[in-house]
């Protein structure tokens, strides 16, 4: 079973709709237990980091991507849901930094570029060997950003360059995520997702 995790941001239902033509079982919830038992969880994010961090903490969520790290159970982030699990992030940042999950130990900083939000189709650069883009390696993915992380993180990376270079994915272990929404990326995000789930 595939779990959507439900606090508050992130567009639930298409969410849902593209990890069921996976052929998964799929629920979208807000339950601890249920999202910590779940075969792999996925947390969506849509807005700014603040707001969704505020939101993953009320429910838990930000200690359920932890725990479930450390038990080895898939989790993938998409969009501002990838964004939250890094160290911090400037986005609306008064005088320190927004805390973020952790898991990666790297900042989240607006892009450096003359048009913001980075909108639309991208083509990304692969480090390493991927099981996310199996098959859509050339493909190209729907982005909706201002902010994203520019450093290395995992042991797997997609790049993506709009002004400047910026990370697109992360494969590490049990942790993937991926900044571009694969739900509104046509036949190779669906393609990218039934990777994801395959591999659980």
């Amino acid at each position: 079973m595939i779990a959507i995790l439900d606090y508050g941001s992130g567009n639930l239902r298409s969410a849902q709709r593209a990890f069921e033509a996976s052929g998964a079982q799929v629920v979208v919830t807000r339950d601890p237990d249920v999202a910590l038992a779940a075969k792999g969880l996925v947390v969506p994010g849509v807005g700014a980091f603040a707001a969704c961090m505020r939101g993953l903490e009320s429910v838990g969520g930000d200690e359920i991507v932890r725990e479930r790290k450390t038990a080895g159970k898939a989790t993938l982030g998409i969009c501002v849901g990838m964004q939250i699990l890094f160290r911090d992030g400037d986005e609306h940042a008064g005088q320190s930094l927004n805390n973020g999950v952790g898991i990666w130990q790297e900042s989240i900083s607006k892009i450096s570029a003359p048009v913001l939000p980075h909108m639309g189709w991208n083509t990304v650069e692969i480090n390493g060997n991927s099981t996310l883009f199996k098959g859509v390696e050339q493909e190209s993915f729907y982005f909706v950003h201002s902010f994203a992380a520019k450093k290395p993180v995992g042991s797997v990376q997609a790049w993506t360059t709009y002004s400047e270079r910026i990370l697109a994915a992360v494969e590490d272990g049990p942790v993937s995520a991926t900044q571009f929404h694969p739900e509104k990326s046509g036949a190779a995000g669906l393609k990218l997702i039934k990777n994801w789930v395959e591999s659980l």
